[in-house]
């Protein structure tokens, strides 16, 4: 089934919280279509759309949240990302500056004339601590959120550990390209035409942290203040995916990864720093 979340003040939040109220309920396979500001609440250049109590409301613009029946804690959750269409601008900030970009015909313009290719994702995707309270939208945690890599593109699947019953899955913060590293703080920042993903659960994968699967490749990742650490829980997700995927040993799998994985900095600017680690299909024959 395919649903339609509108684009309105109320199914709009700018923080994770288990306590707010889902705004659709959907079943375990089914798909979602939504438009979305950008993380500055904005859908059109020179504005903010909808007025929020900023103390509250502090972070990113996201969707939801959205209830999927039937999920519970232990269980994952499965986003297959369908659809990213970014707004026709963007913008990105470099030491305080702001540099606009017009976007048309598969690449972005900015306004010194620059040209990059397109490459749209979401931002956010995930889902509320179990703690209780607010939580910011800002950093990235085990049950997804600020993920902010560029390789979940449309025909990406996402797992993540769900921690609350329902789910309560959010998405959000449309890019329209990011490198690696995000090392100013933001990608091309802009508000969703159309986004589309869909939603379901399985309760025969257990996961220490989000990991995703590419055309190609798939990906685990890591998080932690400490670069080091981010990169050490990368690793182990993926050794956990290896002994799964190939059904080889802990210490076989160590030295493959050694051999074949590569552990890229997904992002250093969002109070978690991440990592993530890729193993290409075609690295063991």
């Amino acid at each position: 089934m395919i649903h339609h979340l509108p684009l309105e003040v109320r199914t709009v939040h700018g923080y994770f919280s288990r306590e707010l109220r889902p705004v659709l309920t959907v079943r375990p396979g089914d798909t979602v279509h939504f438009q979305s500001l950008n993380s500055d609440w904005r859908w059109d250049p020179t504005e903010e759309l909808f007025e929020r109590d900023k103390r509250v409301h502090d972070g990113h613009a996201l969707n939801g949240p959205i209830e999927v029946r039937g999920a519970l804690p232990g269980q994952t959750l499965v986003v297959r990302i369908d659809d990213v269409q970014p707004r026709d601008w963007g913008v990105t900030f470099g030491n305080g500056t702001a540099f606009g970009w017009s976007i048309r015909d598969g690449e972005a313009l900015d306004e010194r004339g620059k040209r990059v290719a397109l490459a749209p994702f979401l931002g956010v995707i995930g889902m509320p601590p179990p703690e209780r309270g607010i939580h910011s939208t800002i950093p990235p945690r085990r049950w997804g959120g600020n993920i902010d890599c560029k390789d979940l593109v449309a025909g990406t699947t996402l797992y993540l550990p769900v921690p609350v019953e329902g789910a309560l899955l959010s998405v959000g913060d449309g890019h329209a390209a990011q490198g690696h590293g995000e090392v100013s703080g933001t990608a091309i920042e802009s508000p969703l035409e159309h986004g589309q993903v869909t939603i379901d659960v399985r309760d025969d994968l257990e996961l220490r942290s989000p990991i995703a699967r590419t055309a190609d490749a798939w990906l685990a990742f890591g998080f932690n203040s400490d670069l080091d650490l981010a990169a050490e829980q990368a690793t182990e997700a993926m050794l956990d995916l290896m002994e799964r995927e190939l059904g080889v040993d802990r210490a076989h799998a160590l030295a493959l990864s050694s051999v074949v994985v590569d552990l890229h900095v997904t992002q250093l600017v969002n109070r978690a720093k991440g990592v993530h680690a890729v193993l290409r299909d075609r690295a063991i024959r």
